[in-house]
């Protein structure tokens, strides 16, 4: 946020800080249930009609005009997560 408030004046958003490694629901439903050890059921719904069809953001602008792209990956950015809501919602 502190780059994106940094840049010229001319410059407008909005700039996609997402993981651009492609990953569908079911995988990352699967993945949280296994870093937590958790019992939770997956239930399918029907998907809203706008949900996206395709979640890999496009992180250009944050490259061209910020210098930036991810550093963590989803599974080590997952269990920090767990970590901190494991130690502040005790």
């Amino acid at each position: 946020m502190v780059r994106v408030m940094d840049t010229e004046d001319e410059f407008t958003g909005p700039v996609n800080i997402g993981n651009p490694h492609e990953f569908t629901m079911l995988e990352l439903a699967d993945k949280i249930i296994s870093l937590t050890g958790s019992s939770s059921q997956i239930v399918f719904k029907t998907l809203p009609f706008d949900d996206p069809k395709q979640r890999r953001p496009d992180i250009t602008l944050a490259q061209q005009k910020l210098g930036w792209q991810p550093t963590v990956e989803l599974e080590e950015g997952l269990m920090r997560m767990i970590e901190y809501f494991k130690n502040n919602l005790k």
